[in-house]
């Protein structure tokens, strides 16, 4: 039986994730945080195209509003780095040397998740990256060294590739499957303002902010995983980083009520910030909560997913 000929194209949706409860824990030996969060799957992707070519890598990237209402900005227009730094370009260089792939692609990425929003767009890229180079050239690489490789790049990026819903702890790199009791709705706000990752990290660590139920929280988040899991429960973990939002702590509660009145509920910082997410109920229209919100704020729609990453098509 002959081989199937390798696609020369593949285009790749790319997904956000939320994070519907997040707990920070102790300082690690490596520097990170123990952590134990609940990952989610949205529909508010990037789409990366890559094509084969005979060696090097290279990107090209253009930016498209997928607000709703107002517009993304410079949530949206973030500069993206170059070299080594780029994670589409770091992920296929790794892939390309841990899989013994020998030529290169040249990747077109239109970039829709706001960055540095807690929205996960730079991991769900790498993913993405990961997933076209395994696709482009069917290299003998489980997914399991995939998903090692992934780690490597970002802690979020191993959830990036296998999306849905999962409890992650560790860094975030260990993940449990998890399954939703039933799809939802929300909407997101993007604030101009941003709370950089490194620095609340650094505050929780000095004031030990939420550390003393680190314990009951982890047993907690664990037994998420064992059994299908309902949305409000997910929730319940709440979010360790809403404690050190510093002089952006009364911004982020006006934005908070004005997403409630316009009709969201459960509204919730997802990662360290600064993108905020409210459900919606199942009988709320969602033009109505953007109609009724009242804000500058770009408003993103968006649904639960059950997969990180969506092949589109390929040739």
């Amino acid at each position: 039986m002959s081989r199937r000929p390798l696609p020369r194209r593949v285009e790749i949706e790319a997904r956000a994730k939320l994070n519907l409860g997040l707990a920070v824990g102790p300082d690690r030996a490596d520097g990170y945080h123990e952590i134990a969060t609940v990952y989610q799957s949205i529909t508010l992707a990037d789409t990366l195209v890559a094509t084969r070519i005979r060696r090097g890598f290279r990107l090209r990237v253009r930016h498209e509003d997928a607000s709703v209402r107002g517009h993304a900005g410079r949530a949206l227009r973030a500069p993206v780095p170059a070299g080594e730094s780029n994670l589409v370009l770091r992920a296929a260089r790794k892939m390309a040397e841990r899989a013994g792939i020998e030529g290169g692609a040249s990747f077109r990425l239109i970039k829709r998740i706001p960055a540095r929003a807690g929205l996960g767009g730079g991991s769900a890229d790498a993913a993405a990256a990961v997933a076209a180079m395994a696709a482009l050239y069917r290299p003998r690489m489980s997914l399991e060294a995939r998903r090692s490789l992934c780690a490597e790049i970002g802690s979020d990026v191993p959830f990036a590739l296998q999306g849905g819903t999962a409890i992650g702890l560790g860094r975030g790199e260990r993940l449990q499957p998890a399954r939703l009791d039933g799809p939802f709705r929300v909407v997101l706000a993007v604030p101009r303002w941003r709370v950089p990752t490194a620095w609340a990290y650094e505050q929780i660590s000095r004031t030990k902010f939420g550390l003393t139920g680190w314990r009951a929280k982890l047993r907690f988040a664990q037994s998420l995983g064992r059994k299908r899991v309902s949305l409000s429960r997910a929730l319940r973990l709440g979010n360790t980083f809403e404690g050190v939002l510093g002089t952006r702590r009364e911004e982020f509660r006006s934005l908070c009520e004005r997403l409630r009145a316009a009709g969201a509920v459960e509204v919730r910082v997802t990662g360290s910030g600064s993108a905020v997410f409210g459900i919606l109920a199942p009988s709320v229209p969602a033009d109505q909560v953007v109609g009724r919100f009242a804000g500058s704020e770009p408003l993103f729609l968006a649904r639960s997913a059950r997969a990180g990453l969506k092949l589109r098509g390929q040739s």
